[in-house]
């Protein structure tokens, strides 16, 4: 089947946006086969809502709210499912990923946080403006901004007690 047009310009931009998709399952799947089922569900989505998509507009931020949205959605999914026991990574070829401390306490404070803090911080440390914050979380940016003030707070307080327990 040759692709259409759409289907063309639709591959262009997630392409030129795929690290959106891989942030978004990052932040919201644990284990790597769950931000692969993550990533596929949020391109489906991209997929279904692209004949909605106002080309005026930032694609980035577009991919972001529906991301954001699946990402949610599979938390909440999750939530509901029994435990998986993941394979051995080691087991299947995957060569381990083994973050430094840093890295592994801001995952920990992340996964405390609710859903619009979490996806708050993700944009945050995606270097989106706050205009682009606000346009995806439907927020303003000046609640954007005090709310981000709030939340660097919290994390920071957070992250001397997380070294306090070390």
């Amino acid at each position: 089947m040759i692709p259409t047009d759409t289907q063309r310009r639709f591959t262009t931009l997630l392409d030129q946006n795929r690290g959106i998709v891989g942030k978004v399952a990052f932040t919201y799947a644990r284990t790597a086969e769950d931000r692969h089922d993550l990533e596929q569900e949020i391109a489906v989505q991209l997929w279904r809502a692209f004949p909605r998509y106002d080309p005026a507009r930032s694609f980035a931020t577009w991919a972001y709210r529906i991301a954001l949205n699946v990402g949610i959605s599979f938390v909440r999914e999750m939530a509901h499912r029994p435990p998986a026991v993941p394979l051995d990574e080691q087991s299947v070829g995957v060569e381990p990923y083994e973050p430094d401390e840093r890295i592994r306490v801001l995952t920990r404070l992340m996964e405390r946080l609710d859903h619009l803090n979490r996806a708050l911080l993700m944009l945050y440390l995606d270097d989106r403006s706050y205009r682009d914050i606000a346009d995806v979380l439907g927020l303003t940016e000046t609640n954007v901004a005090t709310k981000l003030n709030r939340l660097k707070l919290r994390l920071r307080d957070e992250a001397q007690t997380e070294d306090h327990r070390s």
